[in-house]
């Protein structure tokens, strides 16, 4: 199996884990204090790191540097939308598109070599 495969896997699945431990908090732990929702950050951005280590590790075996870090920014921004537009109701704007292709311009750049 292609390394990017579970690496794609293992990255999808840690970016959920950070997206949750950056942002929930702001809906579910607003009335509570900042180091509340701090700790409770960290407990879930284990997770995020037990996933994001091995995943790295796996896609720096066939991918550069570069090619992981994109990958990364591709999966967070895949990940993200859905999760502001349904878990914390934000709108759907356009400019979610213009950074998707700001993303996709991105990505040709450090995968075409």
């Amino acid at each position: 199996m292609p390394a990017i495969i579970p690496t794609t896997a293992l990255l999808a699945l840690s970016n959920v884990f950070m997206t949750f431990a950056w942002y929930a908090h702001l809906k579910n732990l607003a009335g509570r204090p900042w180091y509340i929702a701090a700790l409770a950050s960290w407990g879930i951005a284990l997770f995020e790191y037990l996933l994001q280590v091995p995943a790295n590790r796996i896609g720096y075996t066939e991918l550069s540097l570069g090619e992981l870090k994109i990958l990364q920014e591709v999966i967070t921004l895949a990940v993200f939308v859905p999760f502001a537009v349904l878990y914390m109701r934000q709108p759907l704007k356009l400019d979610f598109l213009w950074a998707a292709l700001c993303i996709v311009g991105a990505v040709y750049f450090i995968f075409r070599s």
